[in-house]
């Protein structure tokens, strides 16, 4: 449960009004004025502050609110400091290259998208991290629909969807086990009841990107002269799929994340350090700032430039603003008179599952945090199943059909703002394309009060 407790009990009337208002006052500075997300949040949290001040709340109070609600998220953000360094080291030790130039050899060009989404979702799966995933296989795809004059939109909406569902469906997810663990329910018997939901909503997806994918093959010229130049780099080795492998195991044996990304960076920099001719000193910049390379190929310079703890700087400061408000919105009770007032109006199946799902989708984009949204919606409902004589699985199944899906769909969201930073592609651009997590609450809503009673 999120760490702080309310010290002001306003209406629901009210606490709509100020949702209203916030998103409002978010949605025109991103949509309207085309501001980065961080001026709103910061603006929103000016707003809170004045409105906890007038209604009693000490400003002591609302500083500590908005330190632990940063604090809720210091895991993700030196996760994120470690991705930085695991682009950066796999560009430089030829792993993203190996995986792009890959790709070129094997993916053709009728179904694309399609592929595109299929691959992402299978290395997803294994992976267990939808972040991790995006940094990794998302970035060589996105690097090859930009060779193969592809739609940039929809190749990262394919990226999303294959991602996230990767993030749902794998038992080494962080989302999958917390949802199940929240309700109580067994990790594989919560994975086996979300594939009610999940694999319609896979199989429209994929449709959905066989049918947006070009008639013809596209431009296998392009992806030739790509892949000249990958080779002229001389990044590419056998060794370069070490750090992947040591990945992939890693997750597998169900190596913390933290220690998993640190072990495979570590191996990718000491390979770099052996085949790449680079001093340590180029080495440690390039952690910090990224690899950038020199081929007489632009757009080859343009796809590898990647990585490093500073491009990672614009997504952690927004993630402590965007928490820091979220811890602002629960001190003053905006979200919590919210969440408790869906329970005293449930009466049946249907509404208990609109309610919530749409608590999960409403915390994600108040708060723009993926985690507190299961958290806050397991806790806040499990009572209301119990109550309704539903099992503990329909609403583990439910928390991520709304909860885990939607965060890649908040442009001021932790994973919005990954994304869109890693793909190099907005997410309001991608968005309209991100099939499987704009149909998977979807089918939830439409479909899922007929099978909770019986399942």
């Amino acid at each position: 449960m999120f760490p702080i407790n309310p010290k002001h009990n306003p209406s629901v009337i009210e606490s709509i009004i100020f949702f209203i208002l916030i998103i409002g006052l978010i949605s025109y500075f991103i949509i309207g004025l085309e501001t980065n997300p961080h001026i709103p949040i910061l603006l929103g949290i000016f707003i809170l502050v004045a409105y906890g001040l007038v209604k009693g709340i000490s400003f002591k109070v609302l500083e500590e609110s908005m330190i632990a609600g940063a604090k809720s998220g210091m895991a993700a953000v030196f996760l994120f400091v470690l991705i930085g360094i695991l682009i950066s080291s796999w560009m430089v030790s030829g792993t993203i290259p190996t995986l792009i130039d890959t790709g070129f050899s094997l993916i053709g060009g009728t179904w694309f998208y399609a592929i595109v989404f299929a691959i992402t979702a299978i290395i997803g799966v294994s992976l267990g991290s939808s972040l991790t995933t995006t940094a990794t296989i998302g970035v060589a795809f996105i690097g090859m629909g930009s060779a193969m004059d592809a739609s940039m939109a929809i190749t990262a909406g394919a990226i999303v969807s294959g991602a996230f569902f990767g993030d749902k469906m794998s038992p080494l997810s962080d989302t999958t086990n917390l949802a199940s663990t929240i309700v109580g329910v067994d990790l594989f018997e919560h994975i086996k009841h979300i594939s009610l939901t999940t694999i319609p909503a896979f199989i429209l997806s994929f449709i959905l990107f066989v049918l947006l994918s070009p008639d013809q093959a596209v431009s296998v010229q392009s992806g030739n002269d790509y892949q000249a130049a990958l080779h002229a780099t001389n990044l590419i080795h056998w060794t370069s799929w070490i750090p992947f492998i040591l990945l992939v195991l890693s997750t597998i044996f169900k190596v913390p994340a933290f220690i998993a990304l640190g072990i495979s960076s570590s191996m990718a920099t000491l390979l770099a350090s052996i085949t790449s001719g680079l001093s340590w000193t180029d080495i440690w910049n390039i952690w910090f700032n990224g690899y950038t390379p020199s081929t007489d190929f632009q757009p080859v310079n343009e796809l590898l430039t990647q990585g490093g703890i500073n491009s990672m700087l614009f997504t952690i400061s927004l993630v402590i603003l965007a928490l820091g408000f979220g811890g602002l919105l629960f001190v003053t009770g905006i979200v919590p008179s919210i969440l408790f007032a869906f329970q005293e109006k449930l009466r049946n199946v249907r509404s208990i599952i609109v309610s919530t799902a749409a608590t999960a989708i409403g915390v994600n984009v108040l708060i723009g945090e993926q985690y507190l949204s299961i958290m806050l919606t397991g806790e806040t409902f499990k009572g209301v199943y119990r109550k309704a004589g539903l099992p503990n699985k329909a609403l583990s199944r439910t928390l991520e059909d709304a909860g885990t899906v939607i965060n890649p769909l908040v442009p001021w969201s932790i994973c919005g703002v990954f994304i869109a930073d890693v793909l190099g592609v907005p997410v309001l651009t991608y968005l309209p394309f991100a099939f499987f997590c704009l149909i998977s609450p979807v089918i939830t809503i439409l479909f899922g009060g007929r099978t909770l009673a019986k399942n």
